[in-house]
Formats: structure tokens, C-alpha cells, sequence
């Protein structure tokens, strides 16, 4: 007989978590990833709708708009990630299980 305590010790802290803080915190993650992603993606997408339509109107900066499109939708989606990380925090590191 393996002792599941031995082998996996998260099921331990599994049995003894307060429920309601458990729920509370599933309930915080979805909120944070899912608020985390609104804004960056409203954020990319006009973003690149205004790269297209700047490279319509001026071909020739292509390249420039195309650079600073790529990095600035790379700081965006780094707001996503916070976000995740946040979640991931909250998860399976949770600061409020005693």
C-alpha cells in the first residue's frame, strides 16, 4: 500500500481546503484570465486594423508599420500573460490556503 500523502502530497492539501477558499479562488483565476484577455484583444485587433489600412494608404512604410505592429501586439500580449500567471497564482500556489 503507497501512502498518497508520501506520493502525492497536494492531495492532502487537496482534503484540507476550506471549500468556500477553494471556490473562491477557481471563481478569481477564471475572472483574472478572463478579464486579462478582453482588453488586450480588443487592443490587437484594432490595432491591426489600422496597421492594414496604414499600409494601404502608404505601401512604401510597410515595413515600418509592420515593426512596430509586431512589437506593440507583443506588449499586449504580454498583458494577457500577467493575467495568467495571476491565475495560475491562485491555482495551484494560493496564498490564502493556510
Amino acid at each position: 500500500m503507497v501512502d498518497l500523502t508520501v506520493a502525492f502530497p497536494s492531495v492532502l492539501a487537496a482534503i484540507t481546503v476550506d471549500p468556500t477558499i477553494a471556490s473562491a479562488s477557481v471563481l478569481a483565476a477564471a475572472l483574472a484570465i478572463g478579464l486579462a484577455a478582453i482588453g488586450p484583444g480588443i487592443g490587437q485587433g484594432n490595432a491591426s486594423g489600422q496597421a492594414v489600412e496604414g499600409i494601404a494608404r502608404q505601401p512604401e512604410a510597410e515595413g515600418k508599420i509592420r515593426g512596430t505592429l509586431l512589437l506593440t501586439l507583443a506588449f499586449m500580449e504580454s498583458l494577457t500573460i500577467y493575467g495568467l500567471v495571476i491565475a495560475l497564482v491562485l491555482l495551484f500556489a494560493n496564498p490564502f490556503i493556510g
